[in-house]
């Protein structure tokens, strides 16, 4: 098990960037594929993005293709993900997720183990 906490979200307004930060700690973020979800008020959760272990392999949902980035730098524990173009719609709650994985890039949150307690994002139109 590890412990995931996020940092960076806010207030923004549309047309805007924000990098949120995932902290890991317990394990070595190298065991783990890593993905970011997000929740608005009255709907379900929906992935956002995800990137594999060794990095080279990320995917993104289409209503973020082209503005949003995953990263992860291992030696400090930590995965991004830059957003920027932000829109209203984008207004949610962030969470990180670990899955500890051998390989690949899961995008449903039910493949993930590990949660951390989300951050705020709101964009202002």
């Amino acid at each position: 098990q590890v412990q995931l906490v996020e940092s960076g979200g806010g207030l923004v307004q549309a047309g805007g960037s924000l990098r949120l930060s995932c902290a890991v700690s317990g394990r070595t973020l190298t065991l783990y594929a890593m993905g970011w979800f997000r929740q608005a008020p009255g709907k379900e959760r929906e992935f956002v993005a995800v990137i594999s272990r060794s990095g080279r392999i990320t995917s993104y949902a289409d209503s973020v293709k082209g503005r949003f980035t995953i990263s992860r730098d291992n030696a400090k524990n930590t995965v991004y993900l830059q957003m920027n173009s932000l829109k209203a719609e984008d207004t949610a709650v962030y969470s990180c997720a670990a899955r500890l994985a051998l390989s690949g890039a899961a995008t449903a949150p039910d493949r993930y183990d590990d949660w951390g307690q989300g951050t705020q994002v709101t964009v202002s139109s």
